[in-house]
Formats: C-alpha cells, structure tokens, sequence
C-alpha cells in the first residue's frame, strides 16, 4: 500500500524536495538559550541531536568509567518496553514493585545479612550509589541524634570518619545535611584508609566510619574486618556504639565472587548498611544503585513516608519520587539470567583482562603499577620519570587512538603522585587489552621524540626568597609536586567519580 500526503504550503513544499543538509533546518543557528517558535520535521530534529553526539566518545572506549556500556539486545527489549513506566506507581505496577523486592532479597543475601530464607531483606532501589549513600547517612545520622537526645546530651555536631580517597558523594553528603566529614589522610604507597587512624578519630559524635570496598582511585579494598576489630574493642572501652557502613559501590558485585572468603559485609557485627552500584559491576545500564540494613532496626521508621498517592498505602524512603523502571527490571533480569556462575565467571574474566593489561604495561619498563590485585579490576599505574613528560600527556595523546583513559593526582597528603586509570568492564576484551597496551607504547615512545612542555619548568624551577633573591633550587619532590598541580589545573580541576 502506498500512503500519499498533499503538501499545500510552498515552503513545506520546497523543503520537502531539498537534500537533508541543504534543508534550512541545518542552515539556521540551533536553539541554546530559547526555545524555537515554530516546530521542525522529527528527521531534521533528529539529524541535528545526532550530528552533534557523534562528537561524544565512544562509550565502550571510555575506560574512565566504571558504570556499564553493553548489555544483551533481550535486556535491551525489557528496557525500551518498560521506559514508559514510572516506578513510584507501585499500585499500578505491582510486578515491578516484586522485582525490586527480589533484587533487595538477592543483594541481601550475597551480602550475608542475618535475614531467613522466608523473610523480607530491609533495602531499597536508588538512582545510583550517590542516593544509597545519602539514604544510609541519613539513617545513621536520625539513630545519633535519638539516641543523644534520650541521653540529654548535645545532637547538633555529628561527624562520619572516611578515608580522603572516598567518592564525591560523601563530600556531597555531609556538606547538605550538615555532618563533619573526618578524612584520614593517604600516604604515598598506601591510597587507602588506614583503619588504625580511622578509629583514633572516633569521638562521641561519630554517627558511623565509612569504609570503601573498591577505591574509586586504585580499586583496593579496605580492610573492614580490621576496622570492625578495632571498633568494637573502642566501643568497648568508652561505651559507645559507633557502627560501619561500607561503599562497595564498585566492590560489591565484586568480591562475592571472585574472594568469597574475605570479610567484609553483614559477617561483621558492626556493618549495618552496605550500598552497590547495579550500573557498574552489577552490569545494569546507568542509573541504578542499591542500599540494604542489617535489620528492620538499623532503618528508623520515621525516615520511611507512607503515602496514598495512587491508591494505596506506599512505604517511601528515597530522596526523589519519579523515576524510571527499566533499571530494575534490568537487574533483575541480570540475576537470573546469569546467575552467580555467570556472575563469577565474567568477574574472572575481567580479572584476567587487567592482569593482562598490566603485563603489558610492566613490559614498556616506564610504569610503576599502584593498584593491588586484590580489588576491583582496573589497572592504576604511574610514571617512573616524570621529569620531562607527565601522565597528562600520555592521556591526551592516548585520544587520538580513541581511548578515554583519565589522569589524575591522588587526594590529600599523596597529591603529589599522579597516575592514570584503566577500568576492565565486562565488554572490555583480551585484545582490547593488547591494543591498548600497545597503543601506551606507541605514545610513550612518541612523547620520547617530543620536546617536554615542562622541560624549562621541570629543569630549572626555582624559588626566589623575599629576603635575598637568591634562587634556590628546588627538590625532585617538590618539582613532581609542582608539575602535578599545573596539569592538575590545566584539565580545568577535573576529578573522578560516577556512582
């Protein structure tokens, strides 16, 4: 069958008959600040957004980022079918409300918390890590405060220790509702929080020691089960009750398959909340997060709304309302479809990836390797000389091989060091893995042929006294120091993390 339309106006008419680039529609400046008067073709509206993303990187070659870019063309059936579907409506969609109860049941359980077979886990689904973590605090923060003000004493300074490697998100957390953030500071060779100087900082108005399961910048595991030790022996002695929550926004889909041994989760008394991201090694498209208590206890009630928005009665602890249903139903779909051997054995693939990887850069003879291999599956590593060129600059020539591989320097007080990151996701392949190795070789042995940017400053930095105007020449250190802050902010500050 042939459909026909008339085209009575004449410059619809002239429109119709031009080439799609020869159309005014491309001609014209696009709208940035107010929308346009009249409406355009959907193709032209179309050509004009996807003309542009083609400037975007290629997702699968953006080794910056931990959240998942590939999942099976089924999963992607689910996910279109439901994007019509608005989560809070819990009465209309029950079986979506079921499945995200599932998901709460399965994450709980790989978590060990201490809940039967037959019983409802105590979690809920986020937008991503971000929210879980602000969901948790918040828990921790009301439990302080009631508690404080049962005992007639002062609720208005809480403070959460971590370590100064945590997410933004902490940051983000404590500076809107209002809690001290005590870091630990890092030093260099160890990037992660020291659980002995964690638990000196503990005071009487410490709402909880957040742990990191998976360092956003080595992908190293802190020791949670020394932090328990140490903590419970401090509650001890001064009668407090300090719990722990631990970010395994990367780690948690991580270790329970690949080091089932290690102590980290519900195992351990004083963990009473633990979040994951699902859009990272969960393997669910962005954004998706979980958080999950040990007990109906660890939640105060007071937090939890009940509503009768649409029909009945609906429990809400979030920070949002509206939100799409496609991620959890891609969860849940993840879960059955691979099960923990599925799981397990994409987990040991991306290990062996890294490993590989890791070779290959340990072969150039130019790289020290700072990330573990015990840890989330990435590979961090710096240069031995970085006298005449930076990693700066090995990120920025790796673009022109189209990889995404971000630089940066480490947080307080090893911000001295600088190093690139390479995360191994799941569709992160072996040859993928060589070519990028390779592709390191070719830019380092390019920059080699270079003229350093920093030769002058690298060289001959000098500091000039106020008093004497004597120069004075400066150490390796504080010259590695000083290259690390110019690059730093030539990259215009950029910093890490996506939960």
């Amino acid at each position: 069958m042939v459909i026909t339309s008339t085209v009575t106006d004449p410059d619809e008419q002239r429109q119709s008959l031009c080439s799609t680039f020869a159309s005014r529609y491309v001609r014209e400046p696009v709208p940035k600040f107010k929308m346009p008067e009249k409406s355009i073709p959907k193709d032209a509206a179309y050509q004009i957004i996807n003309d542009e993303l083609m400037l975007d990187g290629t997702p699968r070659l953006n080794l910056a980022s931990f959240v998942t870019t590939w999942m099976e063309p089924e999963c992607d059936k689910l996910i279109m079918a439901s994007l019509n579907k608005n989560y809070v409506d819990m009465d209309e969609y029950p079986v979506t409300t079921e499945l995200q109860n599932r998901c709460v049941n399965i994450i709980a359980n790989l978590f060990h918390a201490p809940v039967r077979e037959d019983e409802t886990a105590v979690g809920v689904g986020t937008v991503g890590s971000s929210e879980a973590i602000m969901l948790a605090g918040l828990a921790f923060k009301r439990k302080w405060q009631t508690k404080r003000k049962a005992e007639g004493k002062p609720y208005d300074k809480p403070n959460i220790v971590t370590g100064a490697n945590v997410q933004v998100c902490w940051e983000k957390f404590a500076r809107y509702f209002e809690v001290e953030l005590k870091e630990v500071k890092l030093t260099e060779g160890y990037y992660v929080m020291d659980p002995v100087k964690a638990v000196e900082m503990v005071d009487e108005n410490t709402i909880c020691v957040a742990a990191i399961l998976g360092s956003t910048m080595t992908g190293e595991f802190e020791d949670v089960k020394l932090l328990n030790e140490l903590l419970t022996k401090k509650n001890k002695e001064t009668g407090w009750d300090t719990p722990i929550h631990v970010d395994a926004a990367s780690g948690g889909f991580i270790a329970p398959f690949l080091y089932p041994d290690l102590e980290w989760d519900f195992r351990l008394p004083l963990v009473k909340s633990i979040n994951v991201s699902g859009h990272k090694y969960g393997l669910v498209y962005p954004g998706v997060g979980w958080v999950v208590w040990r007990s109906k206890e660890d939640l105060p009630d007071e937090l939890v709304f009940h509503i009768n928005y649409l029909g009945s009665d609906q429990p809400t602890f979030t920070l949002n309302f509206s939100k799409g249903s496609s991620q959890i139903i891609a969860q849940y779909y993840q879960f059955i479809r691979l099960g923990f051997e599925g799981y397990k054995n994409i987990m040991e693939n991306c290990l062996e990836n890294a490993r590989i990887l890791k070779e290959g850069i340990e072969r150039t003879g130019r790289f020290n390797i700072i990330s573990k291999d015990i840890g989330v599956p990435l590979v961090a590593f710096s240069l031995k000389d970085s006298s005449q060129h930076t990693v700066f600059e090995i990120s920025d020539h790796l673009r022109r091989f189209r990889w995404i591989v971000p630089a940066y320097t480490m947080p307080p007080d090893a911000q001295h060091i600088a190093v690139l990151r390479v995360v191994i996701r799941e569709d992160f392949s072996r040859g993928l893995a060589e070519r990028l190795a390779s592709d390191i070789e070719k830019v380092v042995k390019l920059l080699d042929t270079l003229p350093s940017l920093l030769s002058t400053k690298a060289a001959h930095v000098t500091a000039i006294t106020s008093e004497t105007s004597e120069k004075v020449k400066k150490s390796a250190i504080e010259t590695h120091k000083e290259i690390a802050l110019y690059w730093k902010r030539l990259v215009d500050g950029k910093t890490l993390g996506a939960c």
